[in-house]
């Protein structure tokens, strides 16, 4: 099996100048989760019994017609989908109008919170390869009996927005963007980083794993309609370490 490379990049304080190349790998590292999702939800033994469910219903209703039960099958994956879609769609819209609207204002200037850029150089041209940001947060955190109390009302870290561009993914820089996110937190005192990762991202979920972060709680708000995230089975995971 080939070695994974470790690639070494530049990791620095978000500048203005980055904002579009921010914005759109946000917006299409968020969006990539949908088909994933919509695989994961569909794999499910409730859709697959739904599915053929209603597949048969069609069959029934169209007088033995198989274009029925293939258009009947069809709505309801089309409909899981669209699920789906509105899930990660709309997270992507509310962060893109909420905090990262104005990055500076909301990270670079408050001492408490960070936001950074990781770049890897493109033919002689340094390009945008990740992002991370890092929120200082007082108390409140869901923590488990191995944070103990100190944890459950110490100040803490809340990591978001970490998205590594496909071109540079598998080469250890997700791991590097959480390194100096526990950084950032050693040094601002905080007693420990959370952040939260929906349930069809496997791979992110086993790399936070490896780094020695651990679930603390799950819950199904997506800030979409509840009954999205129930058709979509998609959930939001808490995990956390301590510093």
């Amino acid at each position: 099996m080939a070695q994974k490379k470790n690639f070494q990049f530049s990791i620095r304080d978000y500048r203005p100048s980055d904002q579009h190349a921010v914005t759109s790998l946000l917006r299409a590292g968020i969006r990539e989760h949908v088909c994933p999702a919509f695989f994961k939800a569909m794999s499910h033994p409730d859709h697959v019994g739904v599915a053929l469910s209603v597949s048969m219903a069609g069959y029934v209703l169209g007088g033995s017609s198989y274009f029925q039960a293939v258009l009947f099958g069809s709505a309801w994956a089309a409909l899981t989908y669209y699920c789906c879609q509105e899930i990660y769609d709309g997270y992507a819209k509310g962060r893109l109008a909420a905090d990262m609207a104005d990055i500076p204002a909301n990270y670079l200037e408050n001492p408490g919170n960070g936001f950074w850029v990781a770049e890897a150089e493109v033919n002689g041209r340094p390009k945008v390869a990740g992002v991370m940001a890092v929120t200082g947060k007082e108390g409140g955190a869901q923590g488990g009996p191995e944070f103990g109390d100190d944890a459950a009302h110490g100040s803490y870290g809340e990591m978001s927005h970490v998205v590594v561009a496909f071109p540079w993914r598998r080469k250890n820089l997700g791991s590097q963007l959480t390194e100096k996110a526990l950084d950032f937190c050693k040094e601002r005192g905080y007693a420990r980083l959370v952040l939260d990762v929906s349930s069809p991202q496997k791979e992110a979920v086993a790399m936070y794993q490896k780094l020695g972060f651990v679930q603390t709680a799950s819950h199904s708000d997506t800030h979409a309609n509840r009954w999205f995230s129930k058709l979509a089975r998609i959930s939001v995971m808490r995990m956390e370490k301590v510093i």
